[in-house]
């Protein structure tokens, strides 16, 4: 096997069709995150403002195995990141050909991170467990032999927790009896002034979340990029901001599984859209992320939000919720969740999905 750099007006089309090879056969497989990574690779898009992307195929003889993607975003310092991999089963131990290979386009790397697709916005992690099920939008999905490729890596676990909306109701409930803080407001979001509303998430995105394994600063243009193709599908509520005597302090971002528009292997389009808008069911949503400033991370502020998005998610007539990946190492976080759904159910609650970014030294 041999890898080979791919550049130029087809490459983009050799390194999608090693995706659909893959894939091939599995019901359970979405295409939704392809607007995401042709954003990345196949655009001038504002996160190459900072970064440079290289693609990859490994070749078997005339067939084309497996790929992968080369990242160097400048603002998270000596990563190189192995993102969009796909690979057929039984190939050995390629991450030996890709480790050897950074050096020749990356000589200054130092570490390599394998499972980040850019940025922790855009997604990461291979999947661990849950082969067996569509995957929820935005969360990723891979084979069960994937992480075998990476085993020899230091491992970095996430994971997610599911419960019913009852659960839900009950838990969202709890927070009016909760202490006030004086000049807490909140509000959903205005999509008329989209432009300002992204500059607000991003800023409260990255004065939030700075301590998490990955993070790297964003700027307004990649969010509302990220945004767009999705916008025709969200809705004003969709994201809630909290704001203390006029400055806001914190959002809160949830959505539809959209994975259940789409039955097969294809990227969401228009007709789902007018399927979506003209009722069609979905019956879990998303808790994708919850971002508050530092210090106001013990106050109401959290229970504010997820209170007011109450009656949103109760219209829609969802059964269920499935946070976002919790980093393991984030024991405050996994143990605030377990706290919660234990006080709810009366038993400890079980991990749904799990996932794994890859890390090494070169």
């Amino acid at each position: 096997m041999k890898i080979e750099y791919i550049d130029g007006k087809s490459a983009y089309k050799t390194f999608e069709k090693v995706s659909a090879n893959v894939y091939n056969g599995n019901k359970y497989f979405r295409g939704t995150e392809n607007s995401i990574e042709k954003l990345l690779l196949n655009s001038n898009s504002a996160f190459k403002k900072h970064s440079t992307t290289k693609k990859f195929v490994i070749r078997d003889g005339n067939d084309n195995v497996a790929r992968f993607a080369l990242i160097d975003d400048h603002r998270l310092q000596n990563y190189i990141q192995v993102s969009f991999f796909e690979a057929q089963k039984g190939l050995g131990d390629i991450f030996e050909l890709i480790k050897k290979e950074i050096p020749k386009h990356f000589p200054q790397s130092k570490k390599v991170v394998v499972g980040l697709n850019g940025h922790l916005n855009y997604g990461a992690g291979i999947l661990l467990n849950r082969f067996d099920e569509t995957p929820m939008f935005g969360l990723p999905y891979n084979p069960e032999y994937y992480a075998n490729y990476f085993k020899n890596l230091h491992s970095r676990k996430m994971l997610t927790f599911r419960f019913s909306m009852d659960a839900f109701t009950a838990w969202a409930n709890s927070y009016n009896s909760q202490r006030k803080l004086e000049g807490l407001t909140v509000r959903f979001m205005d999509k008329r002034k989209i432009e300002e509303e992204i500059d607000i998430y991003t800023r409260l995105n990255n004065q939030s979340f700075v301590k998490h394994p990955f993070w790297a600063n964003r700027d307004p243009e990649e969010d509302l990029e990220l945004f767009k193709p999705f916008r025709f599908l969200m809705d004003n509520k969709n994201l809630i901001f909290a704001e203390v005597n006029g400055k806001p302090v914190g959002f809160f971002l949830w959505y539809p599984d959209f994975n259940q528009l789409v039955s097969s292997q294809r990227d969401l389009n228009v007709l789902d859209v007018v399927k979506f808008r003209l009722g069609k069911s979905i019956d879990t949503f998303r808790f994708t992320e919850i971002g508050i400033l530092p210090e106001y991370q013990r106050s109401p502020v959290a229970l504010a939000l997820i209170n007011k998005a109450l009656s949103a998610v109760i219209n829609k007539d969802f059964k269920y919720c499935e946070g976002g990946f919790i980093f393991e190492e984030n024991r405050a976080s996994v143990a605030f969740a377990k706290r919660v759904l234990q006080r709810i159910y009366g038993e400890t609650p079980e991990e749904y999905r799990r996932f794994s970014t890859y890390e090494t030294t070169l």
